[in-house]
């Protein structure tokens, strides 16, 4: 098994640390991408929410929180089935990833209501 296989196995330590990994990842590109468009393209002033910024940062937010929910149920399902430190690891991990899910669903949600670039 390669090595970026086992890291990816529901049981492997490196769970632990990827949820807010990814969590973390998010956020950055998140301001990140919103500080560069505003810069580069700033929306028409008075246009609301409904804005090709928000769009692309309202897909960015979906997938990482289909990402994230993905590998939290992956865990749940892998600790149901394992014992020991590989069933501690699985269901820890996935409690993470459920925690960095909720980080980025309650940090994401003001993309939907507040326009960029204020």
């Amino acid at each position: 098994m390669t090595l970026l296989r086992r890291w990816w196995a529901p049981s492997h330590p490196a769970q632990l640390l990827l949820g807010l990994t990814l969590w973390s990842l998010w956020f950055v590109a998140l301001y990140g991408g919103l500080s560069v468009a505003c810069e580069l393209a700033p929306p028409r002033p008075g246009q609301g929410a409904l804005t090709a910024i928000n769009g692309g940062l309202a897909l960015l937010t979906l997938a990482t929180l289909g990402l994230l929910a993905w590998l939290a149920w992956r865990g749940m399902k892998a600790g149901r089935g394992g014992v020991g430190g590989a069933r501690f690891i699985a269901l820890t991990g996935a409690g993470l990833h459920l925690f960095s899910a909720a980080g980025v669903a309650f940090v994401g949600l003001p993309i939907v209501a507040l326009p960029p670039c204020l």
